[in-house]
């Protein structure tokens, strides 16, 4: 067949979105919320743990869109095969890759907190973008400041609009509500959830007497008799939390409510926020929680889902139009 050289060049974009193996129900939520299928991408694990990836049809030309939380019992697969599929897929001449975290493994290493630290937060963007990512879509980070280890563009969403929205729809009264901030530097984020609530903000001052183990040394703010909403970016074993919540209870405060970006859940987490005196704790499906959890009779873990906010992000960044105007999305967390 001829082919008139001459002829205009017609340029169309191609969109397709894949899913890694961390957390398939978000990314297909997200699917059903963009309109569309999720592509076909194999995963597999060899027999000694090495991660091997291939797409089921061309990716040549296509912005690649790959959801995929770094998170898990084996987080560092999780990592792997994020890196991997982004090499798959640039070797297979995608236009763009754009990785989607809902929530971005090894956060908590984000400076140097003592002598000869590592700074993870900042090794693992080195390591996408070092395997080709052009672009990060993000939730909640640990700090605002990871933002800055990358040298691509982020996007940062955050969850809080859903939290508020959830306990709006509670109808608890904003005059004996009050937002506790677990932390200093948790502060920020707890502030924007009480000013969208019109309620009052206490922090609590934590100190840490060893690694990976803190402790509530004090309240600012009045939380005597009132219904206290608990605000955190995640929930790894729930021990912390649950020995701030019971600090909280013999400051004299009301009801305790629970909410946090990120449920990762580690070891006792569970039966922990089970037996601590909440009434509820709310997670987002950025990780996801057994069925099982969900549903077991008595439960106080639930859930609400960021696949509709991810799907806009996703959806403005294809069309290229400003992801700022976003509700959720300029908070500046």
């Amino acid at each position: 067949m001829s082919t008139d050289l001459n002829a205009p060049m017609v340029m169309e974009k191609k969109f397709q979105l894949f899913s890694g193996r961390s957390n398939p129900l978000l990314a297909r939520r997200i699917a059903s919320a963009l309109g569309v299928d999720l592509s076909g991408l194999s995963l597999e694990t060899f027999a000694n743990g090495e991660i091997y990836a291939r797409y089921d049809e061309t990716v040549r030309g296509t912005d690649v869109f790959f959801v995929q939380s770094i998170v898990g019992q084996n987080v560092n697969d999780t990592l792997m095969e994020l890196l991997i599929a982004c090499d798959a897929a640039k070797r297979g001449s995608c236009r763009t890759f754009t990785a989607v975290i809902p929530h971005y493994g090894y956060a908590r290493q984000d400076r140097k907190a003592a002598p000869r630290e590592p700074i993870t937060a900042r090794l693992v963007a080195n390591l996408m973008e070092s395997a080709g990512v052009d672009r990060v879509i993000t939730l909640d980070l640990h700090t605002n400041t990871i933002q800055g280890f990358f040298d691509v563009p982020v996007n940062h969403l955050t969850a809080l609009p859903l939290f508020a929205s959830y306990y709006r729809n509670l109808e608890l009264d904003p005059d004996t509500l009050c937002v506790v901030s677990p932390d200093v530097g948790r502060a920020k984020a707890a502030k924007k959830l009480s000013d969208m609530l019109g309620c009052s903000l206490a922090i609590a001052h934590k100190g840490r007497p060893k690694h990976n183990m803190a402790e509530v040394t004090g309240i600012i703010g009045d939380i005597d008799g009132k219904t206290c909403i608990v605000n955190d970016d995640m929930i790894d074993t729930g021990g912390t939390l649950v020995a701030s919540i019971n600090e909280l209870k013999k400051l004299g405060a009301g009801d305790v409510y629970v909410c946090s970006t990120h449920g990762i859940f580690s070891g006792p987490a569970i039966e922990r926020l089970q037996g601590a005196p909440i009434v509820e704790c709310v997670v987002s499906d950025a990780v996801p929680v057994p069925p099982e959890v969900l549903e077991a009779p008595n439960t106080k873990i639930k859930q609400v889902s960021v696949a509709e906010e991810f799907a806009e992000c996703i959806r403005r960044v294809y069309s290229e139009i400003p992801v700022s105007a976003m509700f959720g999305a300029d908070l500046n967390l």
